[in-house]
């Protein structure tokens, strides 16, 4: 690999599993150019036509990763979970070389302090944020649900029949529910961002913003 700095768009995985695997597939999809790291040669044979660039390492060796230019890299992803001394090894080194951005899956909360704790600037756990937003859904009428680490939350929901036909303005429904409508979606048509005077059809979906309890509140009288 050369060392030369590389664009914006591109990103190192290391740890090409099922979670590395996916992002790195998706990143490459996108446009990106993706170099993909990993211990196992069947792993990085399977990826050989699917990436930029792949190749096998021991992504604990800090030299062995600057060889391979990781280092010029301003993004990594460290995608390794179970094997929880490599995956903080893998960051350590990482951050050694002077990434700027460094994402890490974590498997446990002990697990994403301690990857907090020696370099990674954003911690992923798939399975617990996952199951948390199914939990959410299925508890609720929301249709879709994200909550981030603040308590803030955003979710797709049902127009209520109290604010069908209304303007959003003549609704009331962040004085009465304390949520923010970002936007509309009609079948069939494109999303508008919501304003005062955006009227809400009936049938359509709202895409809200509030804490997690404000959207929760607002999801159950739709």
């Amino acid at each position: 690999m050369a060392n030369d700095k590389k664009d914006a768009d591109s990103v190192v995985v290391i740890g090409l599993g099922r979670f590395g695997g996916t992002v790195a597939e998706s990143l490459s999809k996108l446009g990106h150019e993706v170099l993909g790291i990993d211990a196992n040669m069947k792993i990085v044979q399977d990826y050989a036509d699917k990436l930029t660039h792949v190749v096998q390492a021991d992504s604990t060796d800090e030299a062995a990763l600057r060889q391979l230019g990781v280092d010029t890299f301003g993004r990594a992803v460290v995608g390794i979970g179970t094997h929880i001394e490599a995956s903080v090894l893998t960051v350590v080194a990482v951050s050694e070389l002077g990434v700027k951005q460094i994402w890490a899956k974590a498997i446990s909360a002990k697990h994403a302090k301690i990857l907090k704790a020696v370099g990674a600037h954003h911690v992923i756990r798939p399975e617990f944020e996952m199951g948390d937003r199914v939990a959410h859904l299925i508890t609720s009428k929301m249709i879709d649900f994200i909550k981030f680490e603040d308590g803030f939350a955003i979710a797709k929901v049902c127009v209520p029949r109290e604010a069908a036909g209304k303007s959003l303005a003549e609704a009331h429904l962040r004085r009465q529910y304390g949520v923010t409508v970002v936007g509309v979606k009609e079948h069939g048509k494109d999303f508008t961002n919501a304003v005062p005077e955006t009227v809400v059809p009936e049938g359509a979906l709202l895409v809200i913003s509030g804490t997690v309890e404000q959207v929760q509140r607002f999801a159950a009288i739709t």
